[in-house]
């Protein structure tokens, strides 16, 4: 049953945003991360907002996610929470028996990884203060070489993949050539497309959100089978 559940895991992937499109965008992004045989389901929130802009919404979409995680996670082997900030995840973990990934979290450990110096770009000036307390909570504080932003409404710019595709390149150039960071990780799951588009630009690493998370995920569903 264990080497079943490794080979062949349900994992539910938890949009914390009301945008459905959006949901589809993410599972297609994990789905080409995961073993042959892996099943991705997606579930958006019932309530809130299509893309969470602020610190005041990204709390707000706590409730959702464990709401979601009780209403479909009956069968998950494991489950990733699918916005940058990771609403919900401690409160998730108390409850349920399964890994819990958060795609912060994994972006930013997979970016610090071997001790090295990471930037964030993203387009939310408002969530700024609770990405970097994740940051500080994840002990990579010292590695961190601080968050670039893009210009403009973030809406407006998550419309028009083309422009927010170069806008995003152009605060992970800043977080390199300004900061010095060694590694990027792009802060968003709604940025999910871009993110693996920009991994071709730089020489440095660009950390796609989702990808991580679910790297993340299998290696810790990979330990609970070996244990």
């Amino acid at each position: 049953m264990q080497n079943i559940l490794l080979i062949h895991p349900n994992i539910l992937l938890i949009n914390p945003n009301t945008s459905t499109a959006t949901t589809e965008m993410m599972v297609d992004i994990a789905q080409a991360e995961a073993p042959q045989g892996c099943v991705i389901r997606g579930a958006s929130a019932e309530r809130g907002v299509p893309m969470i802009l602020t610190a005041s919404q990204l709390e707000a979409a706590a409730a959702g996610v464990i709401e979601n995680a009780r209403k479909h996670g009956g069968t998950a082997n494991g489950i990733v929470i699918s916005a940058f900030g990771d609403p919900g995840i401690d409160a998730l973990r108390d409850i349920v028996d399964v890994p819990v990934v958060g795609i912060c979290e994994a972006s930013i450990l997979e970016a610090a990884h071997g001790g090295r110096r990471f930037g964030i770009a993203t387009v939310t000036p408002d969530l700024v203060e609770p990405i970097e307390a994740n940051v500080r909570a994840l002990g990579v504080g010292a590695q961190y070489t601080g968050i670039r932003l893009t210009s403009g409404d973030p809406l407006a710019l998550a419309a028009h993949p083309e422009r927010l595709l170069e806008a995003l390149a152009g605060a992970v150039a800043e977080c390199i050539e300004l900061d010095g960071a060694e590694a990027v990780v792009i802060g968003g799951g709604p940025l999910g497309q871009a993110a693996q588009q920009l991994g071709e630009r730089f020489s440095v690493p660009v950390i796609a959100p989702i990808p991580a998370a679910m790297r993340l995920l299998l290696d810790r569903l990979a330990c609970r089978v070996r244990a």
